[in-house]
């Protein structure tokens, strides 16, 4: 392995009862777009409060904040996503057609070079990965080595919007697509403490299954159901009838654009994919911002993104200050 478990510290000893070495603290920060700049948040809010990550993993975005963390540029990171304008946003897309993305991402690569140029994932003072998919197979990839900026921009490589990325031969894309939030990741790392954030935590909540909806509603419609039924079913016919504005009138109301379409799918495939793996390999913490109101490209709401990150993370904290104690042992 490229790093040394033996940096978690020596034992040291107070009032004659040796303690244990503090658990070394590992971020597995999640995908998500734009709701991203709430990593910093959180790192700022960990700092703040005597605690300093030791390890990083991230997906997406995550990558991003994670590694730039990492190499100690999170305030050059911080500066630039606190500038970001509508305009200047739309200034770092360079779209065009007729490639396997809409946008060749090279503006937004040459703005991580000004400050990343240089910087090896192998030569960060912590150990940090980025997590990819590659092509074809589906294998998730850990860039444990190689350039930082190369690395961030496979996790990232959002399919359909972004270029894949090619690295050692492998055509990488987002890691979301087979771990949002790397938990695996830190652990196999060397983190003993797992502090996963979860961007999505109240954006979409858990999936229902609605069985036999025509035949339900029609039911409701001729009084057949049971009170309890006719209460929850009803609640969602008025729910879809405030967001179509045509129910009532039994007009069909225009289908979703290809943006909206594309942002709901991959939000739900992520959130599936995120609650099973978690479920099997669960974090010791998990931060979660209330980042429901911002959209996922909205990157130019990064004031708020970052204060709700830094709430979240207070709100947590003493749990995270309860789980690192290290426990006394005589």
């Amino acid at each position: 392995m490229f790093f040394d478990r033996s940096a978690r510290g020596a034992v040291g000893s107070e009032g004659g009862v040796d303690l244990a070495p503090q658990p070394r603290l590992g971020l597995a920060l999640g995908a998500g777009a734009a709701r991203g700049w709430a990593h910093i948040g959180v790192i700022r809010a960990l700092i703040e409060n005597g605690v300093e990550p030791r390890i990083v993993a991230g997906t997406s975005i995550g990558a991003v904040v994670g590694g730039c963390y990492a190499a100690g540029r999170l305030a050059e990171l911080e500066a630039f996503a606190r500038s970001l304008s509508m305009r200047r946003v739309l200034g770092l897309m360079d779209v065009r057609l007729g490639r396997s993305g809409l946008m060749a991402g090279e503006r937004l690569r040459r703005a991580l070079e000004r400050d990343l140029a240089d910087v090896r994932v192998e030569d960060l003072a912590s150990p940090f990965a980025a997590v990819a998919t590659e092509l074809r197979s589906g294998h998730e990839i850990w860039l444990t080595r190689g350039g930082l900026v190369d690395a961030m921009r496979a996790s990232y490589a959002l399919p359909g919007v972004f270029d894949p990325v090619n690295i050692a031969g492998r055509w990488l894309v987002d890691g979301a697509l087979v771990n949002p939030i790397p938990v695996t990741t830190a652990r196999a790392l060397g983190a003993d403490v797992i502090l996963a954030v979860n961007l999505h935590g109240d954006v979409l909540k858990r999936g229902a299954i609605i069985p036999a909806h025509g035949e339900i509603l029609e039911r409701e419609a001729e009084g057949k159901l049971p009170a309890v039924e006719r209460g929850v079913f009803g609640q969602m016919r008025s729910a879809a009838s405030m967001m179509n504005p045509f129910a009532r009138r039994g007009i069909v109301a225009a289908s979703p654009g290809m943006a909206s379409v594309m942002i709901d799918a991959f939000n739900i495939v992520q959130d599936r994919i995120a609650r099973s793996r978690m479920a099997g390999d669960p974090p010791d913490i998990t931060v979660s911002p209330r980042l429901g109101k911002l959209g996922l490209f909205e990157f130019h709401r990064a004031d708020e993104a970052i204060a709700l990150g830094r709430e979240a993370t207070l709100r947590a904290m003493p749990e995270i200050m309860e789980t690192l104690r290290p426990p006394a042992t005589s």
